[in-house]
């Protein structure tokens, strides 16, 4: 999978949606898938743009590591750190993630602003 898998319209919602919400004054950070392995259900190159509030928009995983990306996000916003987050059957959140059907993926989180 790869950047060009994704829709045009889709890729271009969330960062619209990062542009307002910069707009607004709000502190964010942009969640990027950077690899993937097996059956991860987003492809290389999807976004989830989050603000301090824990509000986002898009997606990388289909819903099985948002809730985690979300709150590695708040670290990032708060630190101004950038991270990269690893998620899979072999490691240890595979389960709580919701991964358990195989794949891995990869998220770079860094802090927009």
């Amino acid at each position: 999978m790869d950047i060009d898998s994704i829709a045009p319209a889709e890729r271009l919602d969330v960062l619209r949606t990062a542009e307002r919400w910069a707009a607004e004054g709000r502190s964010l950070a942009l969640a990027t898938v950077i690899e993937t392995w097996g059956s991860a259900p987003r492809p290389t190159g999807s976004h989830l743009v989050i603000d301090a509030e824990g509000r986002f928009e898009g997606s990388v995983s289909g819903g099985c590591v948002e809730g985690e990306v979300v709150t590695e996000a708040l670290d990032v916003i708060a630190a101004g750190q950038a991270k990269i987050l690893e998620f899979g059957v072999a490691d240890e959140t595979a389960w709580r993630v919701g991964l358990s059907c195989g794949g891995r993926i990869r998220v770079y989180v860094e802090k927009l602003g």
